[in-house]
């Protein structure tokens, strides 16, 4: 554990009323409004816009998007997440090829796919991914592809089927610290099972880069955040993304603090202690964070600039 004196925290200050700097300009640009004018012709199903995420104009606006997978229905039922709960409706088989002629479109440097998790399909939709994967890497093979996917059960083959399409980076969220994931997430989710598949996933020979994400203000302390970063670490994972949760209903669990800029600042160099290749932190960082994948693509292109001698 690192020492006080080494990496001293700000003092916590809680409150439930959302502070200044959690507050966000409406949307605008060119690059964006043409990104949105596609999205909404194909029908494009967007975490951007699902989420409401703070970022949407930045990244549409730089060549980033994120889009959905299998549907707007998801088989768990995660207490800090907006996404619909229930029976999803069946697979459409063309999805693939139409997220690719999309993607290909709107000419993005970045893409990241997500999906709802699908317990309902004997792989957990991992055959569904890669297909998507094959047909964006054939489309518009000057892209950059990030998969954030679902936890597949722990299953190795279905991970596997993932990785053999080879994705540009792939992450998994473990979203909160060991204690709180029984009271976050779907009890289907377990901090452990998280770790084994970022291991996994690390450790195949295709070279994936890993990522994952952290959500604070859910009643995580210093400590066990610390901690979560060191397990991180100890499975390989490359990139960290820390950001703030925010309640998205009356239903879901409340805020328990509101973390600072200069706590998010602090928790940044205490992560960057454990070796992550990038860490991003602040109050509207997301997992999807268009800092973290233009890194990313910086550090592809020296990778490539390198085996061309």
């Amino acid at each position: 554990m690192a020492t006080p004196d080494r990496f001293p925290l700000p003092q916590v200050t809680e409150t439930t009323r959302k502070p200044e700097w959690l507050k966000v300009r409406l949307p605008h640009g060119d690059g964006y409004e043409r990104v949105k004018a596609i999205v909404k012709r194909t029908k494009l199903a967007t975490v951007c816009e699902e989420a409401r995420c703070p970022n949407i104009a930045e990244c549409w606006g730089g060549g980033t998007a994120t889009v959905m997978l299998m549907g707007e229905v998801c088989t768990r039922a995660c207490r800090f997440c907006h996404v619909k709960v229930g029976a999803p409706p069946p697979l459409d088989p063309m999805e693939p090829i139409h997220l690719a002629q999309a993607v290909k479109e709107m000419n993005l440097e970045y893409i990241v796919v997500t999906s709802v998790n699908r317990d309902d399909r004997p792989d957990g939709g991992a055959s569904h991914f890669a297909s998507a994967i094959r047909e964006l890497r054939r489309e518009s093979p000057r892209t950059i592809v990030e998969v954030l996917i679902p936890d597949f059960k722990g299953v190795e083959k279905d991970l596997t089927t993932v990785a053999e399409a080879k994705p540009h980076v792939v992450a998994h969220n473990v979203e909160t610290v060991e204690r709180l994931t029984p009271t976050v997430r779907d009890r289907r989710a377990h901090y452990r099972q998280s770790l084994r598949v970022l291991e996994y996933l690390k450790r195949r020979p295709e070279g994936l880069y890993t990522k994952t994400s952290v959500m604070v203000g859910l009643g995580e302390t210093d400590a066990e955040l610390e901690q979560t970063f060191k397990d991180l670490r100890d499975v390989g994972v490359d990139v960290l993304t820390l950001g703030q949760y925010l309640q998205p209903s009356q239903y879901h669990l409340r805020v328990e603090r509101f973390v600072t800029p200069a706590q998010f600042e602090a928790y940044k160099a205490l992560a960057e202690s454990y070796g992550f290749l990038y860490v991003a932190s602040g109050p509207l960082v997301r997992s999807s964070y268009r800092a973290a994948e233009f890194f990313m693509k910086g550090l592809m292109e020296r990778e490539r600039l390198e085996r061309l001698g």
